[in-house]
């Protein structure tokens, strides 16, 4: 039994199901036999995970905005969930420079809301915040940031996602300490990919739609160095964290690190490179552009809290998560029984955890 059976039969509320992790989630919780509740904006596009995999006919459904504090409070108390994983967010670094007042409040006040949301429904055992390793004060060093480093941001997605850490913590200290109360934690993961990815100014869909038009893909920073997981392996950690905290209580609150192993912090040209040995039919140049928007070249999580308290660590080498991957955009450019697909890879990266002795919380 997986995360300790502790999914089946609860009623599990996502903000942000719509998107990419949030889609992948939902598939996943439903996979472990859960009720799933989901609030957010409509997908950005056709070729989102969410449409492909047409998940409106396999969960409930809402479509919302989390600045509307209102709306999400009413939606949770119609549904009255046990469990809540809050992923609703402006996602890119890139927009956040375009658009940095939607970035904010839809970063912060989301976060409030959710919160908010939470502690007016005592239903609610479980809460989770969903963050990014950008939250991190980061200074390039070649070592992984912990749990308790300063949370920072240069762009107003870091500073956006820096903010809602503390938001969390606020709301721990303030209303979350005493017995009784929703056990809350926060989750940061590093670049996630993977099928079903459809995002602007990222680098795999970035990738995959000149793919698809025969053309080879313009790289703004090939040399930069990101922690590449798929995406299964950070909800590994999120499901695992719930299930501990269900299981466990209160010692298990706080931030928890779900990044890859240390050695699996690889640059974009080596991502790419490492995607046309598979697949030899892309490409890429790499141009030289002026005046681009700060973005880190190097950020690494330190994942020892996460391996030694939640007996979690990541499943898939860098080989597996690269083949994982572009599978999943080969499923989507397919267009044939992507739900199902989405469900063999769960399966088939669950048998490898299993295999690998990952016992997630039992």
């Amino acid at each position: 039994m997986v995360f300790g059976n502790c999914y089946k039969g609860k009623k599990v509320l996502v903000t942000g199901h719509t998107g990419f992790k949030g889609s992948w989630l939902c598939i996943w919780l439903k996979e472990l036999g859960a009720e799933v509740y989901g609030y957010a904006l409509a997908p950005y596009s056709a070729m989102d995970n969410f449409a492909t995999c047409n998940l409106a006919t396999e969960i409930h459904h809402l479509e919302g905005d989390v600045r509307d504090s209102a709306k999400l409070t009413a939606y949770f108390d119609a549904v009255q969930p046990d469990i809540a994983f809050h992923l609703a967010a402006q996602p890119l670094v890139l927009l956040s420079y375009h658009d940095p007042v939607n970035t904010f409040e839809t970063n912060l006040m989301g976060t409030v809301n959710f919160f908010e949301a939470v502690r007016k429904t005592p239903s609610v055992k479980v809460a989770i915040n969903v963050t990014s390793d950008k939250c991190y004060d980061n200074k390039e060093w070649v070592w992984g940031y912990r749990e308790n480093d300063p949370m920072g941001g240069k762009d107003p997605y870091s500073a956006s996602k820096g903010c809602s850490e503390l938001i969390t913590a606020s709301y721990q200290n303030s209303f979350f300490k005493d017995e009784g109360t929703c056990l809350i934690a926060s989750a940061r993961a590093g670049n996630v990919i993977g099928g079903g990815d459809w995002a602007a100014d990222r680098i795999l869909p970035d990738y995959f739609r000149a793919y698809r038009k025969g053309e080879k893909l313009l790289v703004r920073n090939p040399h930069a160095t990101r922690p590449w997981q798929h995406v299964l392996e950070p909800l590994s950690g999120y499901l695992n964290l719930g299930a501990a905290l269900l299981i466990n209580g209160r010692k298990f609150t706080g931030g928890w690190n779900f990044g890859p192993e240390d050695t699996m912090n690889y640059s974009v040209k080596d991502l790419i490179e490492r995607i046309l040995h598979i697949d030899n039919k892309g490409g890429y140049t790499t141009p030289e552009i002026m005046d681009k928007p700060h973005e880190a070249i190097l950020l690494k999580l330190d994942i020892s809290k996460a391996v030694n308290y939640l007996n979690w660590r990541p499943v898939l080498s860098f080989d597996e998560t690269v083949a994982f991957t572009v599978a999943g955009y080969h499923d989507d450019i397919a267009k044939e029984n992507i739900f199902e697909k989405r469900k063999q890879q769960i399966s088939l990266y669950t048998s490898s955890a299993l295999k690998k002795g990952i016992l997630w919380a039992r």
